[in-house]
This record gives structure tokens, sequence and C-alpha cells, in this order.
């Protein structure tokens, strides 16, 4: 450590006291009655203020800057501005000894000689406490909570923001040992938080820290003891330790001339510090890493935290009254007694050594860290004294203190292993330039003259050199021989041995040499000179290499011999062999090249800078020598880097190499390709063409490949290439025009590649192009392509059935069923064509197809039978499945209709739905073999027809009184007979809408009698006999009576059908009435009604008794209905009420 005068004035009086802006750019003094305010940066008086009337002893700047104060004799404080105005000023009862800003409240304590005042600055008044002595000096802690104050009487006064006092420390030697300086370390966990409040979690981390570990409140304590509390047995060790935790530690300077440490609690850290003068002042640094002292001796002292003695900053011509440092800086500013101010600046130099990975330096001046550069572990040895030179070799270390020497040694072998332990001491001054240790020796440099000790300081050696020494290394041997490479000043380099007198000159050049270093194989000499040129010897032949330009430090590669690199300018700089040097920014100094690492010294650092040897080995494959980049490439490369080399290795066919780069990548694909290779020349293949053709393909240098392949003669392995990797419009340049059936393969794989990387449209195309009609058609068909199906489907010879077939099943699956008929046409699959219409639906094209194509009947009505029936349209249904010829199917449609109209009570649908069942048996009954079967079917549902039509009416309560119109008799509505009358047995006809008995008879034909000839008989009108009226004349004894007689034939005279019926009526068992020809010629046409059932049935017969009550029967179901009423219902509902048939049908 060195301090440097930066500026220096006097002024007339003595200064008291100074304190800095916060920002460092002001300083204000306290001289006589006046305050100077300087600028910091060169010393210029910037304006003295005047505000008191007595010597000012005191000044304090609040932390925000935004206000400082000043305490006089004069018993004032004055309150200034940043702008250098007074704003507020009150008084104590007695002269100001000391003021200080709370750094967290800002909140101003001001002390006297009998009492001390606490002003918040967002109060007007003032709260003053008394105090038992004077109070010369004053601190608050880090976090604003607890003021110290030091007093005259020896005690230490702990008090809260509100002045009660917490602790009480009195000091062993009372009122003959004045407390004149107290100061808290700003080191503390608070002082870190108001650095720290803008990053949040440094934040968190340090308040939560803060409240776990320091008590909420401290209690009233006393501490009073000879020396100290903490003196109980306590070594320095122990206060180290202590030291080194964040608590809020108060320095305390006494005209006992001692320093003291304590805890905010009171207890004392570690003894006392005997000083040898009186203290008048202390101050720390910023980070509260070392603190300042001064007094009677008139200098400033610099000490560690723990208050050991570092050196002298600046001494002086009079007490020093008070020193401060420059806010977050090196600067210390002093003010004495005489009135002069100066400002020094500290400058901290690098105390270091360094041996391959291991980097020992100095820490906090009296420490020193032992780093392993490779493994990031470090350990701290605490030396309690000025450390001044460290050495470091191997297992050994050497540090050199005031009075001694301390020699350390590895407690194992392990590379990795960082326990030191003290080897030996040489307890002795030493004053030298270099220090440097090896296996049994220390060397010290002192200008021109080199000692050797031994590890008990006996001087073994001395050598003197020619000039002054600027460099000197170990560079290794066996131990107790070790050798030294040294620099001079006059540009010469020699090589000593530690066990050898006589030193050996290397070379001799003309410039001073400032670095040194040999390569591993001691051939090669690196020296860097005070012209900052880097300077490459050949040591045997002493022949200048090379040399390069702007280097400050230079260092041989430990692992290669042709490496090395050099530092200056801001860029690294790394050179192998004669190649040309490769850049890249680094700031620092090199020390030190251990494979790919690069030990850079920045500032007061070290760090291992992980440096890719990419450079240098692309170097050496560039002149394809591969070996030698392969030797590069093992200090250090990326994986891009092997990686290049194995290709570039691989491609030159130096198999051997390139095998361990893919190793190192892992690269099994390559591996596999290489053992083949290596397989194949093992049999005998010698083609070195082909290799590489092979070579080049796996590096996706495929034109190359193909020319390769080509010029050895394997065009196919060439063609196979381009189309493993889709690569077919390059596979056709290839090609050329060669055959058309490879070029329809080729076009083929390349359709299979586009449908697979889900290019389908470019697929089909090539489908097409190559033939491959079936799969254009899959793929269009599957991605919905409408019209490139019937783009296809037109163009296709109807002689290719399949890919017409894919292409209607695509055109019915996309909705599309006018092009599937085209296609069926096209090919004459009718069969299809009337499944397409089924499917679709399209009735009428399948009726149309179905008339011309009989053959295809069932197929069109059944599935519109069924149509029908899922649709609700079971009529219609029934006749469908009757038509396509499933009577069966007719027969169960209409059997579950009628079931399903009983148990819904819609019995005239059920009677509806029977009656048609009938008839469909009638119709069945044609066929000879069901005849019988058929026809019973016909009566019982002709019967049930008739039951629930009538029970229709009978269920709307209906009133019926059956009359029979053959015998007259009338019949009960409950008849046990069934619907046959109880006295002729004559079964009733019921109108088929009311239910009702109508006027109508049956009668059946004589044996015989055709029916055609029946008609024709009934069709004659016979003439009718007329009633005739005569006149009668009555006489009598007093009167002649005319009286007009009208009397008509009798029935069985006149009417053959009457007399007919009377003759044959009557008895128990039905006799039904049978007529002759005569009867049927008798007849009137109107009277008669005739159903004319089909084959096999007989035709029916029935005589109406009452002509004017006209009776229509129905053409289709023959049921018999009043006119008036069928009239009606026929109005209503456009058909027949019982079998349903339109009016407008004109079928039967």
């Amino acid at each position: 450590m060195r301090a440097v005068l930066t500026w220096r004035d006097k002024a007339e009086q003595c200064i008291y006291d100074l304190a800095f802006k916060p920002d460092g750019t002001q300083l204000i003094l306290a001289a006589g009655n006046r305050l100077l305010v300087y600028d910091t940066s060169d010393g210029t008086l910037l304006q003295p203020l005047k505000g008191h009337k007595d010597t000012v002893y005191c000044v304090a700047y609040a932390k925000d800057g935004k206000r400082f104060a000043s305490g006089s004799a004069d018993k004032s404080v004055i309150i200034w501005t940043s702008k250098l105005e007074g704003i507020l000023k009150y008084t104590h009862n007695d002269s100001i000894q000391c003021v200080s800003y709370n750094p967290v409240t800002h909140q101003l304590a001001s002390c006297s000689s009998n009492d001390f005042g606490l002003w918040p600055p967002e109060q007007k008044s003032v709260s003053k406490h008394k105090s038992s002595s004077k109070i010369t000096c004053c601190s608050w802690t880090n976090d604003g909570q607890y003021l110290a104050l030091g007093m005259f009487n020896g005690i230490i006064s702990i008090r809260n923001k509100n002045g009660e006092e917490k602790v009480k420390i009195e000091r062993p030697g009372g009122s003959l040992s004045p407390i004149w300086s107290i100061y808290w370390n700003p080191s503390s966990r608070w002082e870190r938080f108001w650095m720290n409040r803008g990053k949040k979690d440094a934040e968190e981390a340090i308040v939560n820290r803060y409240f776990q570990e320091r008590p909420s409140s401290l209690k009233s304590v006393v501490y009073s003891s000879k020396g100290s509390e903490s003196e109980e047995e306590e070594d320095d060790s122990s206060r180290d330790d202590i030291s080194e935790e964040h608590n809020d530690i108060l320095a305390v300077a006494d005209w006992g001339q001692k320093l003291s440490f304590y805890q905010l609690s009171g207890k004392q850290i570690g003894k006392d510090r005997s000083l040898n003068f009186d203290p008048c002042c202390i101050s720390y640094f910023t980070k509260g890493e070392y603190l300042l002292l001064g007094g009677s001796d008139k200098q400033v002292s610099l000490f560690t935290k723990d208050g050991v003695r570092l050196g002298t900053v600046g001494e002086q011509n009079s007490w020093v009254w008070t020193c401060k440092v420059k806010p977050d800086s090196n600067y210390v500013v002093v003010g004495c007694q005489d009135g002069t101010i100066s400002f020094y600046q500290l400058i901290f130099s690098t105390v270091h050594g360094l041996y391959k990975d291991r980097y020992a330096y100095r820490d906090s001046m009296t420490d020193v860290i032992v780093q392993h550069l490779i493994t990031e572990q470090k350990v701290r040895i605490k030396c309690k004294e000025l450390v001044k030179k460290i050495a470091i070799y191997k297992n050994r270390l050497a540090i050199q203190l005031p009075e001694k020497i301390l020699i350390y040694e590895l407690y194992s072998d392990d590379s990795s292993d960082m326990h030191y332990r003290v080897k030996e001491k040489i307890v002795k001054k030493f004053e030298c330039n270099l220090l440097v240790v090896c296996a049994d020796h220390i060397i010290l440099c002192q200008e021109k003259r080199l000692q050797c000790l031994s590890f008990r300081g006996v001087k073994e050696r001395e050598w003197q050199m020619e000039s002054l020494i600027r460099y000197i290394k170990v560079i290794g041997g066996p131990p107790g021989r070790e050798g030294l490479l040294v620099g001079l000043k006059n540009g010469q380099i020699l090589k000593i041995f530690v066990d050898n007198l006589f030193a050996i000159i290397l070379l001799k050049q003309a410039t001073a040499v400032r670095c040194l270093d040999m390569s591993a194989s001691r051939k090669k000499l690196a020296v860097v000179d005070e012209n900052d040129t880097c300077l490459v010897y050949d040591i045997h032949t002493k022949e200048l290499l090379f040399q390069e330009p702007n280097a400050n430090s230079v260092a041989w590669n430990t692992q290669c011999e042709d490496m090395l690199c050099f530092s200056g300018g801001g860029y690294l700089n790394i050179k192998a062999s004669t190649f040309p040097v490769h850049q890249q920014k680094m700031q620092g100094f090199v020390v030190g090249y251990n494979g790919s690492k690069i030990f850079c010294l920045h500032a007061f650092s070290m760090s291992a800078v992980e440096v890719p040897q990419s450079a240098p080995m692309y170097q050496y494959l560039d002149r394809k020598m591969f070996k030698e980049a392969y030797q590069i490439a093992c200090l250090g490369v990326t994986d891009t880097d092997w990686r290049e080399l194995a290709m570039e290795a691989l491609e030159g066919l130096e198999f051997e190499t390139a095998k361990k780069a893919f190793i190192r990548v892992q690269d099994l694909r390559y591996l596999e390709l290489i053992n083949s290779i290596e397989e194949r020349k093992k049999r005998g293949e010698t083609n070195n063409d082909l290799f590489l053709a092979e070579v080049f393909a796996y590096q996706g240098k495929f034109h190359e490949a193909a020319k390769l392949y080509k010029r050895s003669g394997h065009e196919n392995l060439a063609l196979e290439m381009y189309t493993d990797l889709r690569m077919f419009e390059y596979a056709k340049d290839f090609l050329g025009s060669g055959d058309p059936k490879e070029t329809k393969i080729l076009i083929t794989k390349q359709a299979d590649w586009a449908r697979s990387i889900n290019e389908p449209k470019a697929a089909v195309e090539m489908y097409i192009s190559a033939g491959e009609h079936v799969k254009a058609i899959e793929i269009s068909g599957d991605h919905g392509w409408v019209d490139m199906l019937i783009d296809i489907a037109r163009k296709l010879d109807k002689a290719e059935r399949e890919p017409l077939l894919m292409c209607a099943h695509y055109f019915k699956k996309l909705d599309n069923p006018g092009y599937a008929a085209e296609t069926y046409l096209k090919i004459g699959d009718l069969k299809s064509l009337v499944q397409l219409h089924v499917e679709t639906q399209h009735w009428d094209e399948a009726f149309a197809l179905g008339e011309k194509h009989p053959e295809f009947k069932d197929d069109i009505y059944v599935p519109y039978a069924q149509w029908l029936a899922e649709n609700d349209r079971f009529e219609e249904a029934q006749k469908a499945f009757h038509k396509a010829g499933r009577q069966g199917e007719a027969v169960r449609v209409l059997e579950q209709l009628s079931h399903n109209a009983v148990v819904e009570n819609r019995f005239n649908d059920a009677a509806y739905y029977y009656w048609m069942l009938s008839m469909l048996c009638l119709n069945i009954a044609q066929d000879p073999a069901q005849k019988d079967v058929m026809l019973g079917k016909f009566h019982h549902f002709q019967h049930l027809a008739e039951l629930y039509h009538g029970y229709h009416a009978i269920h709307r309560y209906t009133e019926l009184v059956p009359l029979c119109y053959r015998c007259s008799a009338s019949n009960p509505l409950l008849n046990n007979l069934g619907n046959v009358c109880i006295n002729c047995r004559q079964p009733f006809v019921f109108s088929a809408s009311s239910y009702e008995v109508l006027h109508l008879v049956e009668f059946y034909l004589e044996e015989g009698i055709t029916d055609e000839e029946a008609v024709s008989l009934i069709n004659l009108e016979a003439p009718s006999h007329k009633g005739e009226n005569k006149w009668q004349e009555i006489t009598s004894n007093n009167s002649q009576t005319l009286s007009l007689d009208e009397t008509v034939d009798s029935v069985g005279e006149d009417d053959p059908f009457t007399a007919k019926l009377s003759l044959e009526q009557g008895g128990s068992e039905f006799v039904p009435l049978v007529v002759s020809r005569s009867v049927l010629r008798s007849l009137s046409r109107r009277d008669v009604l005739i159903k004319r059932w089909p084959r096999p049935l007989q035709w029916q017969y029935f005589r109406s008794f009452l002509p004017d009550a006209p009776i229509t029967m129905c053409p289709s179901c023959f049921q018999m209905f009043h006119s008036e009423d069928y009239e009606q219902l026929v109005l209503q509902h456009t058909c027949c009420p019982y079998c349903r048939r339109r009016i407008d049908d004109p079928s039967p």
C-alpha cells in the first residue's frame, strides 16, 4: 500500500472536523468559526460559510445529501442545505462537541458538554437529554436504531432513537482514558441493505437475516471490568471469527491510547489494541474493510477492520484532528491542527503468486487466499499481519510478513488438496523485491542479487547479476535442484539451478525483459521486452523464430510444445507453430496456459478462461496435418470443432484420426461407416473413390458422391442414393434419357415420397404420370378432390374396371351420386347402378331402371318398401312388398299395423288393415297350393275387419237395434247367436260407416246359373205390375156410396222373390235364399247389389227392400253404406272410409 498526495491546502485555523457530501463531490471543513467548502476533484475552495460566532468543532452530512449540520463553541447548531444555505438554527446550554445524522431517518443528534439533543427533520422541536459527562463523540448504527455516545469519563452509552440508554460500557481507564472517537463499522447488514435496496433479492435476504439474528430490543446492560468482558481467555482466532459475522461493530479509540471493538450488546470483541499515541479521530472505509486513525503521532495510520496496523497514509507537521474516506473510493482527506488539509489516494498493490493451476493472493492486506483455478476451490489463511510477499510452487507456499516468513505445505500429495499447514517459520526481517519458493529453499530477489535460503533461514548460495532483475520464475526440476528462469533489465536471460553457483546465460537481447516463459520441452523461449514485443527463440540455436507486437505477458501451453499465448492491448493472442496469430478480446494479463485454460489476472482477481483451441486446430487442418490437429483438439475445442476435425480427416481418408474424433462427439453413424470401410479394406477392397463417395453421401455432398459413384462404376448406387433421399429431379438428371421403365419406377417412388411428406396433389399427378391410377384415385378420394376423380374417371378406358369402380365408390362416399351413376353406366354395372339409386333413394330412377330390367325388381321394391316402413308409410310399404312379390313381408306389415291399431283403440284403422289382409290373402289364394289356407284367412280377416269396423261405431256409444229384413223380426242388442237373426238365422248386412243393419237380404243362385248369366237376367227389365184403380158402388138402405179401391197385387202373386222369401223363411237352421232364373228375371237392376269377388271366390248378391233408401257399395272393398253417409265421408276424406280407396283412383 502506498499513499499518493493528490492535493493539499492550508487554512488559517485548526481543522477540527470534516464531512463529505454523500456523492463525494464536495468536502465540508470546520475551520475556526467558518465552514470551508472544497471541490474534492482538485482542492478548489468553493465557498466559505459564516454563521457561527465561535470555533466550529463538528460537521456532519445527511446520507440523502439534502442537508448538513455544523456545531460550534457558540452553543448553536446550524442546519445547511446542499445549496450551502442555512435554514435552521437551535442551541444547547454548552458548546457543541459533535453532531451525527441518522442514516435512515435523517434524525440529527447534537451533543454538548452536558446534554445531547435529537432533532427529527419533520419536527421543529428538539428533544434534549442530560448527560453525566462531557460527550466527545457520537455515531449512529447503520440501521439508525441506536446512537453510541463517547464520553470524557471513559463511558460509552448506547441509546435508542428516543434517547433512552440501553447499554452502558465502562472502560477500565475511566476518566483517565476519555473516549475521543467512536465509529460503527459500515459493513453490517443494514449498510448493505441500503446499498442494495434496489435489488429485491438482496433486500429480502438481508432483511430476513437481520430479523432472524438480531434481538428485537436491547436490555439495559452495564459492562464494567478490568480490560473488558471479552478478555477472558479469548484468543485472537476467536476474535477473528466473531469479526467475520455481520454484526454491528463499534470501533472505540480513547486517550488511554487503546483501540477496542464492541458488539451492539456491549460485549467487547478481542482485546484492546495498544496505539502508543493519543487518537483524535477514527474513520472506516465505505465497505468497512479498513479504518483510519489519526492523532498525536502527527500521521494517519491504516488499520484492518480487526485493528491490525498496515502502514502510514501520510505524515503531518501537527496533530491530526480529523480524517475521513471519500465515499466509495480509496481517497483519504486529513485535517490537522495547523490548518493543513491533505488529500491522498491510496494505491493497494497486488501481492500474489502462481504455479500452474494454483493461485495465491493477498486479501484484506492480512489474509492469503489460495485458489485452485480448475476446481474453483478457495482456502483462506489468516496471517493477522501485513502480507508483503507471496510465493507458491507445487505443494509449497511462502508468505512474507513484516518480521518473518512462513513456509506452508499441503497435507497430502492429492492434486486437489487445499489444506495447508505451517512447515517452517523464518523469524527474520527481510527486504526483497521478489520472493520465490522451491521444494526446499526460498529465493530472495534484491535488486541485482539473488539469495538462496534454506527453510531454516540459512543462506546457502548467492548470485550477483549484471543488471536489475526484472523477472524470475521456477521452471521445475528435482527437489533441491530446481531451475530458475531469470530476466534482466539489460536483456540478458539466464537459467539458474538452486544447487549450482554458476548461472547459465541462455541468450542476450538488446531490450529489457518484462516477462519470460519456457516451452514444455525446454526447447523454446518466449520473451516479452520493454517495447511490448513478444519474441520466441530456439534455445539451442539462439535463433529468433518469430516475433509478435502488442504483448505485455506471455505463457507457453504446458501440454503442447508448439502453442503459446500472449496478451496486450485488450486482446488475447494464441499462436500455434508458425501459423498466424488468432485474436480475441480479453482484459488483463496472461500468466498461465494449461490445455484449453488460460489464466488471466485482471485488476485484483485471477480467473481461468476456457479458450477453445479452434483457431490453431483449423490452421493444422488447412494443411491436412490431421494428427497434429487432433493433438490440438485434445487440449480443448468445442463439439463443433471435433466434428469438423472428424469430417476433414474422413474426407482425407485418415480413418484412425476420424474415428477418434467421432468417438469424442459420440457419432455412432459415422463410426459405423468407418468400421464398414475398414472391414471392406481388410477384405481387399481398394477403390478409394467408392469409399470417398460413401463419405460424401454421409456428409450430404450428394452430387460429389454421385460423380464418384459414376467414376467408380456404381451408377446404380448413385440412383439409389438420390431416390432414398427423395432427390428425384437430380435422379432424373442423372438418368438422362435412359430406360423408360426405370424412369417410371423413379416417378412412382417420387410420388410415394410426396405422399409420405403430405404433398398429396403432387403425388396424384405423379401417380397418374406413372400409370398408377389406383393410388391416384385413393389419394384423391381420401382428400375429397371430386374434380380430380372426375378427370381420372373420364380419361380411363371402360375396360379398366377396378379403378373405375374405385372412382364410383369415392363418388358415392363424397355425395356425388350423379358421377357415380355415370361411372357405373360406363362399365355397364347395372346392379351397382340400381344399388346406387336405392341407397340415394332416387326411387323414380330406380323404378325406371326396374321397368327396363325386371330382374332387378326385388332389388328395388324391397328396399323401397323398407324405406317406406321406416318413414311410417306402412300402407305404401305393404303395397311395395306386395309388388316385389314379398307376400310374407306384406302380411307381416299389415298384421303389425292391425295389432298396433287395436292396441291403440283405433278400431276403424284396425278394420281397414284387416280388410287389406283379407284381400292380400285372397290374392295369395290364387296359388292352388295355398288356396284353402288363404281362403280361410280371407274369411277370418274379413270377419275381423267387419267386427272392428262395427266396433268402431259401438265404441262411440251408438245405439243399435237390429231388424231382420227377411223375416221382419226385431233382434236384441246382445245376441248370443252373433250377427244373425234369432228367428230365421239370416246374417245381417251392416253399414260400414254407422254399423246399422242395412235393408238388404243376401240370395244365392240356383245350381247351373253362372255369374255372367245372372247379371244378364237381372239387367233384363221385366214389366212391372201396377196396381189398378177400381171404383166400387155400395148401396145401402139409405144411401149409395162410390169409393175408389186401390189394391196392389199380393206379394206372392206379383213378386216372385218376395213369394220365395215367404215360403223359405223360419226354422232353427239357416236356410239360404236360392233364386231361379225367373226370379232373377223379375228383379230390378237398381234393387240388386253384387259383390264381384275375384277368383276363386263366388260373387255375392243382395236385394234391397227399400229402394227409396239408396245404398252405395265401394267397388274396391265391397262394403255397403247408406248413400248419404258414404257421400259425406268421401267429401271429408276423399276416399272410401273402409278401404281408403281414393275417389279419383280409376283402378278397381
